[in-house]
């Protein structure tokens, strides 16, 4: 559910190779499942728990506990989402499948495209290809790219879960690429 996402031109043929246990992979699928199992459970479930508590009563909490639980969440997130990750690329490894690397230090991104790039890298590919591209993508001059850049996010937090915070979190996203692009446009 968390991803990757996988093309069927990229899945499909590795289903019909013969596979054969191999150490090597075994290892490298062991050390991505032993990773993701830490993001989730030592991590995310950690930084969750600490912000649902001030999340749950703000008001009983001081400032920067209400900031430091921002972070928190920030980072439940994506420690949950790339741990997912991970589990699944090791069992796939184990097994002698390649699955394709999902998150790439999205918090160091340098901007909003940048972030996008990193995170979630199989869905943020299929919203490019599969949304904003036919919407046109940067074909048709500024004003339509940014149109389309917010129309596919706003789609992209509509896929997230069907209510309205999800396509307000799509369309706040689709807005900060817009405003991304028109700054990298200017200098």
């Amino acid at each position: 559910v968390a991803g990757p996402i996988m093309r069927s031109g990229d899945l499909i043929p590795q289903f019909h190779r013969e596979h054969h246990f191999n150490p090597r992979l075994f290892r490298e699928g062991l050390f991505f499942l032993t990773m993701g199992m830490v993001k989730k459970v030592v991590f995310a479930d950690n930084l969750g728990a600490y912000a649902t508590r001030v999340f749950d009563d703000p008001a009983a909490f001081n400032t920067l506990s209400n900031l430091s639980s921002v972070y928190a969440y920030a980072f439940q997130i994506y420690f949950d989402f790339s741990g997912y990750t991970d589990i699944a690329i090791g069992c796939g490894r184990m097994m002698g499948f390649e699955i394709m690397t999902n998150f790439n230090l999205p918090y160091l991104a340098h901007n909003m495209r940048d972030f996008w790039r990193r995170w979630h890298i199989s869905l943020s590919t299929w919203l490019r290809d599969y949304l904003y591209i036919p919407l046109g993508g940067s074909r048709n001059g500024r004003g339509a790219t940014y149109r389309n850049l917010m129309i596919t996010m706003a789609l992209g937090g509509l896929w997230h879960g069907a209510a309205w915070k999800f396509v307000i979190w799509g369309t706040y996203h689709g807005v900060l690429l817009a405003l991304s692009r028109a700054r990298t446009a200017l200098f």
